[in-house]
C-alpha cells in the first residue's frame, strides 16, 4: 500500500458493552473494579464503570495490522486522554504526518487517535511504519 502525507486509515468499533469489558478483562488479565463492578463504582462515587485503557489502545493497534503487517510497525506509542464509558463507539483514525527515515528504512510517521461518536478525543498518539 502506497500512503502520501495526508492519507488516512479508519476503523469504526461497535459499542462498547459491558459483556467488552468483562471479555477484555478476562483476556488482558485487568480484573480492576473499576472496569466491571458497578457496585464498586457507585460506593466511591461514580456512575458506571467505564472501558480500560487498554481496549482503546487494542483498538488503535487493530487499526493498524489491518493495514500494515504486525513486523512493520516499528514503534507505538499512545496517551489517554479521557475516560470511555459504557456504550461509546469508537473512531479509530491514522492520519500520514510524515514520511521519514529510520535506521536506513523508509517509514510512515502516522498521527493516531481514538474517539468516540461525539468526537470526544480518548486517546492520542503515533506509529511509526516501516514501508
Amino acid at each position: 500500500m502506497i500512503l502520501n502525507i495526508g492519507d488516512s486509515l479508519t476503523l469504526n468499533k461497535e459499542p462498547i458493552s459491558r459483556t467488552t469489558l468483562a471479555l477484555f478483562a478476562g483476556a488482558s488479565g485487568d480484573h480492576n473494579p473499576i472496569h466491571i463492578d458497578i457496585d464498586f463504582v457507585k460506593e466511591v462515587g461514580l456512575d458506571d464503570v467505564f472501558a480500560h485503557g487498554m481496549l482503546g489502545m487494542a483498538y488503535l493497534g487493530q487499526l493498524l495490522t489491518n493495514n500494515f503487517p504486525q513486523e512493520k510497525i516499528k514503534k507505538y506509542t499512545a496517551k489517554f486522554i479521557s475516560i470511555t464509558q459504557v456504550g461509546a463507539e469508537f473512531k479509530l483514525v491514522g492520519n500520514i504526518a510524515d514520511i521519514i527515515t529510520l535506521n536506513d528504512q523508509k517509514c510512515y510517521k502516522i498521527e493516531i487517535r481514538a474517539q468516540d461518536q461525539n468526537e470526544d478525543i480518548k486517546i492520542i498518539g503515533e506509529a511509526i511504519i516501516a514501508v
